[in-house]
């Protein structure tokens, strides 16, 4: 099972939600995004927020079609984001995307990167991924990790979440490390490119956010 995540960031920046649609796809609606949904002819099993960025007439549609529909008070302790994440780790996905996070207000995007150490928080194989039109996010815990080659995403970073990275190695990159060490604040790892069909990273100590990119 899979459960995508659909929060409201500006519409550019995501993708067609059909290229996502598979059959054992959980797909939710965050706040604005429901109506993103809506709209391209897609029915969430859930949604969540407090809905002040939609109107009165897109928020009738919603309660209409939305049968499972959480509703918050705008003053509480978590995002809307973040409400919607911890229900889709207790259904125990594969994998979890999130749509629309990026983009618009600042904070969010940083709450919502922050938000991806959450089943390492817990010890949890679940692995979460932010994708927008342009990028693929996500966090890694130390070990040795395989990517591959992805003609359209083809540069690949490698920031800090933590204040250190132990260990970073690199190989079949076309700017390999070998055991460096990545302190909170270095651009050392940031538009590398893969050499060959796939490479690995690997490190020992923190945690990477890794970001897929095109331009």
């Amino acid at each position: 099972m899979k459960i995508n995540l659909v929060a409201g960031g500006p519409s550019n920046l995501i993708p067609d939600f059909h290229l996502y649609d598979e059959s054992h796809v959980i797909w939710v609606g965050i706040d604005r995004g429901v109506f993103y949904l809506l709209k391209a002819g897609l029915k969430p099993a859930a949604a969540f927020g407090d809905f002040d960025s939609v109107s009165e007439a897109e928020m009738a549609e919603i309660e209409k079609v939305v049968t499972n529909l959480k509703k918050f008070k705008p003053e509480k302790d978590e995002t809307d984001m973040e409400l919607a994440l911890n229900w889709a780790l207790e259904q125990k996905p594969e994998l979890i995307t999130i749509f629309g996070a990026t983009g618009g207000r600042l904070d969010h995007l940083m709450a919502n990167i922050q938000l991806l150490v959450k089943p390492l928080q817990q010890d949890s194989a679940i692995h979460i991924e932010i994708l927008d039109a342009n990028n693929i996010l996500y966090v890694k815990n130390p070990g040795t990790y395989t990517v591959n080659r992805m003609d359209e995403f083809k540069y690949i970073s490698f920031l800090p979440v933590t204040p250190t990275i132990s260990g970073m190695t690199l190989k079949n990159f076309k700017y390999p490390l070998s055991d460096c060490h990545i302190p909170m604040g270095s651009t050392l790892c940031i538009s590398n490119e893969l050499i060959r069909g796939h490479g690995t990273f690997s490190f020992s100590e923190g945690i990477l956010l890794v970001v897929r990119s095109k331009d």
